[in-house]
């Protein structure tokens, strides 16, 4: 499987959000959100991950007891996941 194109912007956004996250789980962070972000926007036949896919595949990799955390980051940067469903 290749690996598709960001959106400039989520990809910088995607960026400065690893950078919050501690350095041993970064790694695998990276790996994991960015392979799920892909498989979304895959699974509705698009050729580049959005904004929406970003934080879609950072709910569902992140653990429930870190998702307060994720949110305070996302806010942060100006991401606004309550517009893809999520509570605040």
């Amino acid at each position: 499987m290749t690996e598709m194109n960001w959106d400039q912007a989520t990809q910088e956004k995607f960026r400065l959000l690893l950078d919050k996250m501690p350095v041993f789980m970064r790694g695998i962070a990276e790996k994991k959100v960015s392979e799920k972000a892909e498989d979304f926007a895959r699974r509705d036949n698009r050729g580049e991950v959005s904004e929406k896919d970003m934080v879609d595949a950072f709910f569902e990799e992140t653990p429930f007891g870190f998702q307060g955390l994720m949110k305070n980051d996302l806010n942060e940067f100006g991401i606004d996941y309550v517009k893809y469903g999520y509570s605040r």
